[in-house]
C-alpha cells in the first residue's frame, strides 16, 4: 500500500459567498495529494513525461459529507491499494483534524504520448513492489 497525507491551508478564493469550499475546489485538492505521494515514492509527474507517459484521469468519484470552510486545514490523505499496472486506482479522504469531510477516487491509465495504453515505467513498478507485499 502506498499513503500519503497533504496539509492544504483553505484559501478564501477556493470558497463561495457563505465562506464554505466551493465543491470544484476539492479537485485541485485530489491532484495535490496524488503528486505528493508520487514524488514521496521517488517519481512525479515530470519525470514520467520525460520519460514518455502520461497518467490522465479516466474516472473520478467524489462524495461531500461535510463541508470546509475558509482558513480550516484540511489533510488529504492519498492511498493506493492496489499494485499499479497499465490502471491505478487512487482513494482519498480529506479531514479537518478527525472529522472526514469527503471521499473520493480517482482512475488514471498509464499512456504514451502518442495516447496509447502502456505499462508503467519498470523503475515505478519495481518502486511499487516493494509496498505492497504479496502482490504480483
Amino acid at each position: 500500500m502506498l499513503e500519503s497525507r497533504t496539509l492544504i491551508q483553505v484559501r478564501f478564493a477556493e470558497t463561495d459567498m457563505m465562506g464554505i469550499v466551493y465543491h470544484g475546489s476539492y479537485i485541485p485538492w485530489l491532484e495535490v495529494g496524488r503528486t505528493r505521494l508520487f514524488e514521496e515514492f521517488g517519481f512525479n509527474y515530470r519525470k514520467l513525461h520525460e520519460a514518455g507517459y502520461h497518467v490522465p484521469v479516466l474516472d473520478l468519484s467524489i462524495k461531500y459529507l461535510s463541508p470546509a470552510r475558509y482558513d480550516d486545514e484540511v489533510t488529504v490523505k492519498t492511498v493506493v491499494r492496489e499494485k499499479p499496472g497499465i490502471r491505478i486506482k487512487i482513494e482519498y479522504e480529506i479531514l479537518r483534524g478527525d472529522q472526514l469531510l469527503v471521499t473520493a477516487r480517482t482512475q488514471h491509465a498509464f499512456i504514451n504520448h502518442a495516447g496509447a495504453p502502456t505499462r508503467p515505467p519498470a523503475d515505478f513498478l519495481a518502486a511499487c513492489t516493494r509496498h505492497f507485499s504479496g502482490a504480483g
